[in-house]
């Protein structure tokens, strides 16, 4: 009997540990699901292994389909690997203005027309909203905010076929103009906006192919906060007359003066930067440096490149820290301002600053992207990877 009870128990303990066991590695198994990006770029020799923990260290240029296993034997998930030859690019850290002019004219707000029937919004009747970019009426291309006055104005009070896009999709609705009785004008009931113009760092400059990229982020409308439609934009050298230094709960601002010689030309405005090509070298600029991949970027001390008054590119001291090698986006990790110059002169990271790129261990690896507004000192940098992921294909 004693002996059938132990047996049993052992048989128990058993079962126990064995469904402990099954637990325990599908956990494992579902974090490492998660962890293993979908997608991942390797740069020049470094081993594929290294990353997904595969048998192959000889890849070849290209597109890849791997298996991450976990413990080599147990299939995770399949990783998509771009393995791109080695680039090396010029960390930068020049302030740049930009001359933006919108594909499309951005809908920002909206207003009731009076007229002799009472107030009225003919744009909102037809299902015209904010953040809609109007790019056709009656089959004329829209680039101006000039363009669509005339349009409107001309119509005499007939009704006008307007396209727009909202949230990448094309719609087409009827607006018919009301005649205002304030100034005897035709009106729709809409502000829009068709240009911008602003300051930023550049991060990096390819001697290859003359080719750069900035801000870390793109360039968004200030009403809406959507990313704006490029159209043209002209890249001109900035002469920095002030510095607005940041405070606790008060971003600061590098100002500056536009110069009228065109420096260059940008061809992409997107999430991660903007993208153009110059017309020359930039002046005073160093060496390359080796793109680091994400993996290689951690916690600690690291530099940024930056001009924040206009007397030349220096070095500042920062540090790195919750680094998430996840990020797919522009807040893939905290930069802090450790450098007593540069917090003496702007008081941390101010407005124009977006875009200094950050070296550590001797390789670039990201870019400065948004100010902390609590913390004027911190603030959020985009890995390089994701840069140069988001790149137009022009400026590959």
């Amino acid at each position: 009997m004693k002996q059938n009870q132990s047996m049993r128990k052992r048989a128990a303990f058993f079962r126990y540990t064995l469904a402990y066991l099954a637990c325990l590695l599908c956990a494992l198994a579902l974090t490492a699901h998660i962890a293993v990006p979908s997608e991942k770029t390797v740069y020049g020799e470094q081993e594929v292994s290294s990353v997904l923990k595969t048998a192959d260290t000889d890849t070849p240029s290209g597109t890849h389909t791997y298996t991450a296993k976990l413990f080599g034997a147990i299939p995770v998930k399949n990783v998509t690997v771009e393995v791109v030859p080695e680039v090396k690019l010029v960390p930068c850290g020049d302030v740049f203005g930009v001359k933006f002019f919108t594909k499309g004219v951005i809908v920002i707000g909206d207003t009731d027309i009076e007229t002799d029937k009472g107030f009225v919004n003919p744009a909102r009747v037809s299902g015209i909203r904010k953040n809609d970019v109007i790019v056709n009426v009656n089959g004329t291309e829209i680039n101006t905010v000039e363009a669509l006055a005339e349009a409107v104005e001309a119509s005499k009070g007939k009704p006008l076929e307007v396209t727009y896009t909202r949230a990448g999709l094309t719609h087409t609705c009827k607006v018919t103009p009301v005649l205002s009785l304030s100034d005897k004008r035709y009106k729709t009931g809409i502000w829009v906006r068709d240009s911008t113009a602003g300051i930023g760092t550049m991060t990096y400059y390819n001697p290859e192919n003359g080719c750069f990229a900035g801000l870390g982020h793109g360039i968004c409308d200030i009403d809406t906060g959507e990313l704006m439609p490029l159209l043209r934009a002209t890249v001109v050298k900035v002469g920095i007359t002030d510095i607005v230094k940041g405070k606790t709960g008060a971003p600061g601002e590098l100002k500056g003066v536009f110069d009228t010689e065109k420096r260059g030309t940008l061809v992409g405005n997107t999430p991660f930067g903007v993208y153009g090509v110059l017309d020359e070298a930039p002046e005073g600029i160093g060496k390359a440096l080796s793109v680091a991949s994400r993996e290689e970027v951690h916690d600690g001390e690291a530099l940024i490149f930056a001009n924040p008054d206009g007397k030349g590119v220096r070095e500042f001291s920062v540090r790195l820290s919750k680094v998430d090698h996840r990020s797919n986006g522009t807040k893939s990790f905290v930069v802090e301002i450790t450098d007593p110059d540069l917090i003496a002169l702007t008081g941390g990271i101010v407005q124009g600053m977006s875009g200094s790129p950050v070296v550590q261990d001797g390789k670039l690896c990201g870019a400065v992207t948004h100010v902390l507004v609590g913390e004027p000192t911190k603030g959020y940098g985009i890995f390089l990877e994701n840069m140069l992921a988001g790149m137009p294909e022009l400026t590959r």
